[in-house]
């Protein structure tokens, strides 16, 4: 199947040198394989380090969510403020273009709405739909810390695909910790799957759907994401959200 949208060449944030050897082609084909994608690292060690101890920085986040009071899992995160953190707000310019590249093809093989080809244009979309909020948000969990399945729809905007990346170094910075997947099918049991990202890897999943070929054309497929248990030590991820929240 063609891609055109992934031979665009896009602009890359200077402070990002790391996206512009992401091979956007390959992404797109394990999306469609798999319903989701585990990118070469798109930070440093060094950014990695960078971005985590920003959590323990109040002025730079407008709300924190305690899992455990809302039965969501054991741990926390915190939704960045406005003016973003510069490495964030970077990486949600720097990776927004490609990725709306793949959302318009899904979107054309689901018969769905169309989204902007640059960030700004989509935000100006969600502020119209009284979404202002910025929705990146960094997460940690201790040991016995995880996140129940769920989807991040945050208003009646919602982009199709967001990214989380990894920030600490498994099995040396914690243990468990993996990142999971359930794809419910159509007339079909569920499918599970458990992804292990390395230190500044990212990961681009669907918020809700993907589509699926099937008989008939094109399937919506839902898809629900968590975390499961962490055995040992402290894990942090930066998640890359794009439309904002009422």
């Amino acid at each position: 199947m063609d891609r055109p949208e992934e031979s665009v060449r896009h602009p890359v944030p200077a402070e990002l040198p790391l996206l512009a050897e992401l091979d956007w082609s390959s992404i797109a084909a394990e999306l469609d394989r798999s319903g989701f994608a585990v990118t070469a690292p798109l930070l440093s060690p060094e950014q990695c380090r960078q971005v985590s101890t920003l959590f323990d920085r109040d002025e730079v986040f407008r709300s924190t969510v305690v899992m455990a009071r809302h039965a969501f899992g054991e741990g926390s995160y915190r939704y960045f403020a406005e003016p973003l953190a510069p490495l964030v707000a970077a990486l949600r310019t720097g990776l927004y273009p490609p990725l709306a590249g793949i959302a318009n093809r899904w979107s054309a093989q689901l018969d769905e709405r169309t989204y902007p080809t640059d960030l700004p244009a989509l935000l100006e979309e969600c502020s119209a739909l009284g979404q202002h909020k910025p929705t990146p948000l960094l997460l940690r969990y201790g040991p016995g810390g995880y996140n129940c399945l769920h989807q991040d729809v945050y208003g009646d905007l919602t982009f199709p695909l967001q990214v989380a990346i990894m920030l600490d170094v498994p099995d040396s910075d914690f243990t468990g910790g993996e990142s999971v997947f359930v794809e419910n099918r159509p007339r079909q049991q569920s499918r599970a799957m458990v992804v292990r990202p390395g230190q500044g890897q990212g990961i681009v999943f669907p918020v809700r759907h993907r589509p699926v070929p099937g008989a008939r054309g094109y399937r919506r497929v839902a898809m629900r994401h968590g975390v499961s248990a962490v055995q040992s030590g402290r894990r942090h991820v930066l998640g890359v959200i794009f439309h904002n929240a009422r």
